[in-house]
């Protein structure tokens, strides 16, 4: 992680190649906020851990059929709403293809519908 940079490298992707993906500003704040951990991890956790707690907010707040990898669809959908490009939507999330990034993204009609004015 560079956060002078607001970057993070990623050596172990779902698609098995590395990269370095690109921080937003809140989530370098969030970053420096946190306590740092001697075998240089950022999150002191396993999958598995990360799964539980997710289920365990998911049925506080009464929200079924709702799985994490579900938020990967909802941010896409966000970037492309903030403007941002496909190849820059690609750089982001890791979608190799416009195909695959097609499948995350789900735009709808009334926000398109405001951008043509």
């Amino acid at each position: 992680m560079d956060l002078k940079k607001r970057t993070a490298h990623l050596p172990k992707t779902k698609n098995g190649e590395a990269r370095t993906m690109p921080l937003s500003s809140r989530a370098v704040a969030t970053l420096e906020n946190l306590p740092r951990n001697l075998d240089g991890r950022v999150f002191g956790t396993t999958y598995e851990g990360i799964h539980q707690a997710f289920v365990r907010a998911c049925r506080r707040a009464g929200i079924a059929d709702l799985r994490f990898h579900d938020l990967r669809h909802e941010a896409t959908s966000r970037l492309f709403e903030k403007g941002f490009n496909p190849m820059e939507v690609s750089a982001i999330t890791g979608h190799k293809t416009l195909q695959m990034l097609k499948r995350y993204t789900h735009l709808r009609a009334e926000d398109l519908a405001k951008r043509m004015g």
